[in-house]
């Protein structure tokens, strides 16, 4: 009964998969994982309920970036502004890595994932900062997927940041503004290691971006989703790879006819 079960949902990935152009994904996806709570409430569930849902479809998005040959994958898990919502909220989320990663590591591993996080990570709590760093210790060999954890992760408070640095900088070297440059501002950002995203999604039907990459998601792609994030799944991932490959990225400029 499983065997085929499993047999009939590997056919219906190679399926869908063959929808779309493999030689065209996206090197770099970003997903704004908007709707746990409406989710819940919709079903008349605490809002933790509507968290716990969103960090089973955070393992099917990932197994699927992952066979689709993305690269890099960031996701929205906690922003600089999440701190307000209700205490009892925010203690749940925040243990819910420990959960996440204490079931799914074994399983990164094995398909070569690399964990990595950006945000201020120093306000996160103890067990939830142990929990990523031996995520990230565990897989900083493997050469697949980078599934990149938002964590306390906000776009003003990140160019803040990177302007101190750099204000820093150029006084210890004697330089004036002049010095600065978008190079040197990308340099000094927290996803200085990566290209920036082609794609991003937003769950949710919301039409914006909420703090999120906003330096880095000025020539990306926008997709707004009506699916909840606990109800989004590969088939949706896939559908929203194909409305890009429908589109023609022209970077300000203008593509001949």
């Amino acid at each position: 009964m499983f065997k085929k079960l499993n047999k009939q949902k590997k056919k219906q990935s190679q399926q869908l998969n063959s929808e779309i152009d493999l030689h065209n994904i996206p090197e770099h996806v970003a997903i704004i994982m908007d709707g746990n709570g409406r989710w819940a409430k919709k079903r008349k569930l605490p809002r933790i309920k509507g968290h716990y849902q969103g960090m089973q479809t955070v393992k099917e998005i990932t197994r699927e970036a992952s066979d689709l040959g993305i690269k890099y994958l960031t996701l929205y898990a906690f922003s600089t502004e999440n701190w307000s919502r209700p205490k009892s909220e925010v203690n749940y989320i925040m243990n819910l890595p420990v959960n996440f990663l204490k079931t799914f590591l074994p399983e990164l591993i094995e398909k070569n994932v690399k964990v990595e996080t950006i945000g201020f990570m120093e306000h996160l709590p103890d067990s939830t900062l142990k929990a990523i760093n031996k995520a990230i210790e565990e897989t900083k060999d493997n050469t697949g997927l980078r599934l990149i954890f938002a964590l306390n992760y906000g776009g003003r408070a990140e160019i803040v940041q990177s302007m101190k640095t750099i204000f820093d900088e150029l006084s210890n070297e004697g330089l004036t503004s002049d010095s600065i440059n978008e190079a040197m501002i990308e340099k000094h950002l927290m996803t200085h290691r990566y290209p920036d995203p082609e794609l991003l999604i937003r769950t949710s039907g919301e039409q914006r971006i909420s703090n999120f990459l906003i330096w880095q998601a000025s020539y990306s792609e926008f997709i707004f989703n009506e699916k909840l994030w606990p109800d989004f799944d590969k088939e949706e991932l896939i559908n929203c790879i194909k409305i890009y490959q429908s589109r023609q990225r022209r970077f300000g400029g203008v593509i001949d006819s």
